[in-house]
């Protein structure tokens, strides 16, 4: 038995007047998810433990079957670990966004324009951040460079503080949310006058795009301790994913990541590129289990674009969802194969909430006779539903 998991980042969301009272999974045209849908199992999934912040750090451990009550030590260190970070126990990582902030006030008065500053490349953000090492790297704090936005401090010594997420205060003046850590929030603020005038950003703003003119700091957290996912599971795993948190997930779970050429976490990656390296994965390669993540859906989400949200996710159905379906049936081999998102991010709020996701698993050799779909109003009238997101994956493999 081979084991897939196709995860739409951010995928579910909430009913939207401007789509006849549907949510964008109900209203894409996704005929490969309805399909098997009628063939599936579908239900809801409690991904968040009570008390904790929905974030695509504690959902993905719980979809990855790690409860994230005991596993959870701060997002960053596990993306720090996918970038190779040599973490010390005493060490805080803390997420370093490259984000855009308004232009014409004083720091404290700016407005959070774009956490992810239109998505900017890998290349001309870790120019940007090298400018910002040169200037601001200290004794005690280090800067690692990431993927797109996505980069890494590294705190010697350093306090698990309190900080907030850009994506949760878009559109919000940023002075309340600035860190109370001086040093920190002296970085932050030394940053814009770093990164405003740079050359990238005075050509991005020339090809109207959003310039990446300030550092933001969050998601702070100490070196994590995963169970190997092979010892826990026995199960050997692949990750195929753009993005550093997850990579991080799969190196603390001892777990193989697959890079495929042309993934960059956005609404234009290679999801054909990702499914046919599951299929390999499994078919050829040797393993037993893996985890494709899509990051597309939820940035769409953040951006508020229901039409880029909804364009994601017939993406993911078409290019993602059909060939690995199609590919898996053919070869014979038994196999399950398990669809759902992490966490919603709705696009009224354009960030996360904890409420339950939408799941379908299938069965190659169980197929069922079902007249659902595969969205959030008939997977919660299914009356299926597991309020403890980490026991999802023993219920997926469990089933020899």
């Amino acid at each position: 038995m081979k084991y897939i998991v196709v995860l739409g980042d951010g995928m579910a969301d909430e009913p939207i007047d401007a789509l006849e009272g549907k949510t964008p999974l109900e209203y894409a045209k996704t005929p490969a998810m309805d399909a098997l849908a009628v063939q599936s199992e579908i239900g809801l999934l409690h991904t968040i433990p009570e008390g904790m912040k929905p974030g695509s750090d504690t959902a993905n451990l719980s979809v990855m079957g790690y409860d994230p009550k005991i596993y959870y030590s701060g997002r960053s260190p596990l993306e720090a670990l996918s970038i190779g970070v040599p973490m010390k126990d005493t060490d805080v990582a803390l997420r370093c966004n490259i984000v855009t902030l308004s232009e014409e006030e004083p720091y404290e008065e700016k407005i959070m324009i774009d956490h992810s500053s239109g998505e900017i490349s890998t290349e001309d953000a870790a120019v940007l951040l090298h400018a910002v090492q040169q200037e601001l790297e200290r004794d005690g704090y280090h800067f690692y460079v990431g993927t797109s936005y996505r980069h890494c401090l590294i705190w010697e010594n350093g306090a698990v503080v309190p900080l907030s997420q850009p994506h949760d205060i878009l559109t919000q003046r940023i002075g309340e949310y600035l860190p109370q850590d001086v040093v920190l929030r002296e970085m932050q603020k030394k940053s814009y006058d770093i990164l405003a005038d740079h050359p990238i950003n005075v050509e991005r703003k020339k090809r109207g795009l959003n310039p990446a003119n300030s550092c933001w700091f969050w998601g702070a957290g100490t070196k994590p301790a995963l169970t190997s996912f092979e010892e826990k599971y026995h199960k050997k795993g692949v990750m195929i994913s753009a993005v550093d948190l997850l990579k991080g997930i799969a190196v603390g779970a001892g777990m193989k990541n697959i890079s495929v050429e042309g993934a960059n976490g956005g609404l234009h990656t290679n999801y054909l590129g990702k499914a046919q390296a599951a299929v390999d994965a499994v078919l050829k390669d040797g393993y037993d289990f893996a985890y494709i993540h899509v990051e597309a859906p939820d940035e769409m989400g953040h951006q508020g674009s229901v039409e880029r949200k909804i364009q994601s996710i017939e993406y993911l159905d078409e290019q993602v969802v059909k060939p690995v379906y199609e590919q898996m049936m053919a070869s014979g081999e038994a196999f399950r194969l398990l669809v759902l998102p992490d966490h919603p991010t709705p696009i009224r709020v354009r960030t996360h909430t904890s409420d339950p996701v939408p799941y379908l698993l299938f069965d190659s050799t169980a197929p069922r006779r079902e007249s659902w779909k595969y969205n959030e109003r008939e997977a919660k009238a299914s009356g299926n539903y597991m309020a403890k997101g980490h026991e999802m994956m023993q219920y997926l493999l469990g089933a020899n």
